[in-house]
């Protein structure tokens, strides 16, 4: 008798009892909007570091938004582009130290990575960072590796990030610079470890030699001290980091563009050098 009258009730209000299916739908369609917002803020460029030119930085915006991919898990293209650039990077280091022919493919060491963090995100660049240094493990041993690592493939991932969010090249090139010169620091931490030998010294003994040189040309008479010695070389490691970075900017930017997968404009007068459109 009470469910009776509950039913004359509910038809007499006119309001339609509620149907968890249809609840359900609406809350996974509301959360899969929100999360799309969420990725929509992360991947827009910061605006203190969008191009100077509005209409630049809008043509880079767009041209950007058409390299971003959806991860389909029922197609292993990403595994395979992954995959293929993890092992590139790996095998142009490989060949660079069997086969040196100057700093040419050096510049190549952490584009690959940068490239897949453009074109599959965040998780896919940091698997092909460890998938290459897994690879030069066994193909060059566990040291070799891990001074590949650091800094080249951590390089990598930190330009991808920077390219993708529209960073200015002097921002990213300060930014790199700081990592490739801890890099170097640690190589030479990691390398006196392995032999047992201070290379340190030996590196402060070359740079004092130097200055002694220098002043001894200008006419100083003064004996450098170590903390003048210690200082000249980080400015010179830093000063080399700094024009490796540019130079790795240059060419991902003549090659990306080729690819369909562009990074931030350059300033002005390296367009006009470069005369480039």
């Amino acid at each position: 008798m009470t469910d009776s009258s509950e039913d004359n009730v509910s038809r007499q209000t006119g309001d339609p009892a509620p149907d968890p299916a249809n609840v359900d739908q609406g809350e996974a369609a509301s959360a899969e909007a929100s999360w799309l917002e969420v990725e929509a803020e992360l991947s827009r460029p910061i605006e203190a570091l969008e191009a100077d030119d509005p209409l630049e930085a809008k043509m880079f915006e767009q041209r950007r938004l058409r390299v971003l991919r959806t991860v389909d898990p029922a197609v292993p293209l990403m595994m395979v582009e992954t995959a293929f650039l993890a092992s590139a990077a790996s095998l142009v280091y490989l060949v660079n130290y069997y086969f040196p022919i100057g700093p040419l493919l050096r510049l190549f060491f952490s584009i690959p990575i940068a490239l897949i963090y453009l074109r599959w995100g965040n998780r896919a660049a940091w698997m092909g960072a460890l998938v290459s240094g897994l690879l030069l493990s066994v193909l060059m041993g566990p040291a070799r590796s891990i001074l590949f690592v650091m800094p080249y493939a951590l390089l990598g991932v930190l330009l991808g990030v920077l390219w993708l969010r529209g960073a200015q090249w002097g921002f990213s090139i300060g930014v790199g610079s700081i990592l490739t010169t801890f890099g170097f620091f640690f190589r030479i931490w990691l390398v006196s470890l392995l032999l047992g030998e201070d290379l340190w010294l030996y590196a402060t003994t070359q740079t004092t030699d130097l200055l002694e040189w220098l002043f001894i040309k200008f006419g100083f008479l003064a004996q450098p001290s170590l903390e003048l010695v210690q200082a000249a070389i980080v400015v010179m490691v830093l000063l080399n980091s700094l024009v490796y970075l540019f130079i790795v900017h240059l060419a991902a930017w003549l090659l990306l563009d080729r690819l369909g997968t562009p990074i931030p404009r350059p300033p002005k007068w390296v367009q006009v050098l470069m005369d480039y459109e």
